[in-house]
């Protein structure tokens, strides 16, 4: 797959662009980058360029109308929330590009919220609201009951879920997982004011746990060089990080299979960057990059935020 970036000189958002890109093709061996900046009206003509940033695939715009005329002027993304920007987000770059080591950040590129045929959302849905008000999943009782409507056996809904990676089962068919909860313990302890104490897959899971939910929150974690504690706390729609220097590293491992296996043990929190730096280079094995507590928590929102604002029928 050929990836191209057109800008205008200078472009604002071409940064943006770059590092999102940077997050969703971390550990693709199948994708050739070119960046292009152009000066001109012929030459955006000549290559396509819809406005500043463009992004080519395979020498198609996916983010422009057949109508949409060629263009050296800013371009605004309209995201899933309504809001525009600068860039598209991080979910849609992931629908655009396809598979590769992008789906184990959200099936496949299609992100976190499940289909509303068969029962899927309902049950996920279901599945997400324990974890919430209880930290634990469901019981059965409450499993049959979001599966009903839809006329099919929750186990199988379970199972289903599991193949697309929207969950994660035991050997019994037991639920270990929920993106972006784990009914085991990990090194990401969320506390939802108001309501349980919850462990989360990761660091991005943890920090979209209070945007989903439209809550205050305090994350707890650690950074694996250092040991030293990271906290995340969100009060009233604000952020404080401590210590103020604490980053994230987004990566994963190439191959296939679920998130839980191919990226939730590299998506983690450190106390500065040089402690990320000095982990990732003793890991040859992933491939990904170095957020800033921005760039982290906007990620964490791109993939959260709809999975309980979307309704289940």
């Amino acid at each position: 797959m050929r990836v191209e970036m057109l800008t205008v000189p200078d472009c604002p958002n071409g940064p943006v662009l770059k590092e999102r890109l940077a997050l969703v093709l971390a550990g693709r061996t199948d994708v050739e980058l070119a960046e292009h900046v152009v000066d001109d009206q012929a030459e955006a003509e000549r290559r396509g360029m819809h406005g500043s940033p463009t992004l080519l695939v395979d020498g198609r715009d996916p983010f422009a109308g057949p109508d949409t005329a060629a263009s050296v002027s800013c371009r605004l993304y309209r995201g899933a929330d309504g809001r525009a920007g600068g860039a598209p987000a991080v979910e849609a770059l992931r629908r655009v590009l396809g598979t590769g080591a992008d789906r184990a950040a959200g099936r496949s590129g299609q992100g976190r919220l499940a289909p509303i045929e068969g029962g899927l959302r309902a049950v996920q849905q279901a599945v997400l609201r324990s974890f919430a008000t209880t930290g634990a999943p469901p019981g059965a009782a409450d499993l049959d009951a979001a599966a009903e409507p839809f006329a099919v056996p929750a186990a199988r809904v379970l199972t289903e879920l599991a193949a697309e990676d929207f969950l994660t089962l035991d050997d019994t068919g037991r639920i270990q997982a929920a993106y972006p909860f784990s009914a085991t313990a990990t090194e990401h302890i969320v506390q939802i004011v108001g309501g349980p104490t919850v462990w989360s897959m990761c660091a991005i899971d943890a920090l979209g746990v209070p945007v989903m939910l439209g809550t205050d929150a305090v994350i707890t974690s650690t950074d694996p060089v250092t040991r030293d504690p990271v906290r995340v706390e969100f009060t009233g729609g604000k952020t404080t990080w401590h210590p103020a220097t604490a980053v994230v590293y987004y990566g994963a491992r190439a191959g296939t299979g679920p998130a839980a296996a191919l990226c939730c043990g590299y998506l983690r929190f450190f106390a500065d960057r040089a402690t990320a730096e000095q982990w990732t280079g003793q890991h040859a094995d992933i491939r990904g990059a170095v957020l800033g507590q921005a760039e982290a928590e906007r990620l964490g929102a791109d993939i959260f935020r709809p999975l309980l604002a979307a309704p289940a029928q």
